[in-house]
């Protein structure tokens, strides 16, 4: 069975790849202590996300390919929260948290758009 890898070429992986960069140069601005803590949880989210990209387009059912979006979906909205926290506690600067925001926000419509289109395909084909 030859691999596919139409999932490189999807918006949504590309864009995840770019947050998961942005979130390691931030990272490496924590204090050491944060290394196993905030951090390695920001690190986990944000390798998720492409990860979970990849595996639900290896999917042949439109259901687990949703499936594996909304926990992609989950991982963003996961990193959301953490930065959040990241800039109370005066990990990263406003800037810094507006910047992930908006690259948070840009995925999350791709995630969203990425799964409706799937489950219209579905439904299409149900009809």
């Amino acid at each position: 069975m030859k691999t596919g890898n139409n999932y490189k070429s999807l918006a949504a992986y590309q864009e995840s790849k770019t947050l998961v960069k942005l979130i390691y140069q931030h990272i490496r601005k924590f204090p050491p202590e944060e290394n196993f803590a905030l951090g390695s949880q920001l690190r986990r989210a944000a390798i998720s996300i492409p990860s979970n990209i990849a595996e639900g387009m290896g999917r042949y059912s439109v259901k687990d390919q949703c499936h594996f979006l909304e926990i992609a979906f989950g991982s963003l909205l996961e990193i959301s929260a953490q930065i959040d926290i990241s800039h109370e506690l005066g990990y990263i600067t406003q800037q810094n948290k507006e910047e992930i925001e908006s690259k948070i926000d840009s995925i999350a419509a791709l995630l969203s758009g990425l799964r409706n289109k799937r489950l219209d395909a579905l439904n299409a084909t149900n009809h």
